[in-house]
């Protein structure tokens, strides 16, 4: 800055002047009371420091985190969304084929419990008038790609 050739002092009214004093709460905002190098006191707009200018904001870089974050969130929702969609469009399906692994689990069971029954059945009104009869198969052969002989009983 540059210095100022006047000394700065506030108004008061105890202080003599050759004219009627102005009372603080009068004088305009920007002007004061200032003391010149003569010994005059006189009115004058002194310079005001303007106040500092904001900073300038300065661009910061985008975290690597922040743009992938933003580049993976419509691809992830978007997967969400056709994962969504494909369930709600098998749901039928998925509830036929429940029902049918259901139908096909009770056959197995019936099978498992109705072939023996039957099988014992059949044997038994079988047996009733003849008798069985065994039939017995006896194989040999010599080597590994010997002829092979056989015989066959029946009792």
């Amino acid at each position: 800055m540059h210095e100022t050739a006047y000394e700065i002092t506030t108004l008061t009214p105890q202080q003599p002047t050759g004219h009627p004093a102005m009372l603080p709460h009068e004088i305009p905002p920007g002007v004061q009371m200032v003391t010149l190098p003569g010994g005059i006191r006189t009115l004058a707009y002194t310079p005001t420091q303007a106040p500092p200018p904001p900073p300038v904001p300065v661009s910061q870089p985008i975290p690597t985190w922040a743009k992938t974050t933003a580049l993976l969130t419509p691809t992830i929702g978007g997967g969400v969304a056709a994962a969504g969609i494909g369930i709600s469009y098998a749901a039928p399906g998925l509830i036929a084929m429940s029902q049918a692994l259901w139908a096909a689990v009770a056959l197995i069971a019936a099978a498992a419990v109705g072939v023996p029954m039957l099988l014992r059945l059949g044997r038994t009104a079988a047996g009733t008038g003849r008798s069985t009869m065994h039939i017995t198969q006896n194989i040999s052969a010599s080597g590994m790609f010997g002829k092979a002989n056989g015989t066959i009983n029946h009792r």
